[in-house]
């Protein structure tokens, strides 16, 4: 285990969600599964107590905590793309197994937890300042899923 995780509450489904990440994420895999000793709050010996996992690269640990705690926005995954086809896999991928759509490239898995898929040319714009950050953060604001070549066009164009 990594001397600094990321655990994650959920409900009762950390393996599955885990699972989820190490399947749609490069540099993602599913570790340990540890089971609960005896009976818990949550849960019975011999359940999924903990799963140790990594998602591109960053380990987390699954934790089965039960209902008790729900994520919300204040902690989310900033996955940077290179492309559309990469920013459309990643989104269709979480929305489509159950999750839903946000704004400006924000998007919740069906566990709750929050991703911004996120390209490198809208982070690009955005450091670059001025004009073009203020054009690029514009046309952000009226997206859900990030647009590419939207934002690569308002890189170029001035109003």
């Amino acid at each position: 285990m990594a001397k600094n995780t990321i655990c994650l509450w959920y409900d009762k489904e950390a393996e599955a969600a885990a699972r989820f990440y190490a399947e749609t994420f490069p540099d993602s895999a599913v570790g340990a599964i540890h089971r609960a000793p005896s009976d818990y709050p949550s849960g019975k010996e011999g359940d999924v107590l903990t799963v140790e996992f990594t998602v591109a690269g960053v380990a987390c640990l699954g934790l089965n905590g039960g209902p008790a705690f729900q994520h919300d926005e204040a902690f989310s995954f900033q996955i940077a793309t290179d492309d559309q086809e990469e920013t459309d896999r990643y989104w269709n991928a979480i929305v489509g197994n159950g999750g839903q759509e946000s704004a400006c490239g924000w998007c919740k898995d069906k566990w709750g937890i929050s991703w911004q898929i996120t390209p490198r040319v809208l982070t690009e714009a955005l450091v670059a300042g001025g004009a073009e950050a203020k054009r690029a953060f514009e046309a952000m604001m009226g997206m859900g899923k990030i647009d590419v070549a939207a934002i690569e066009a308002a890189r170029l164009t001035s109003h």
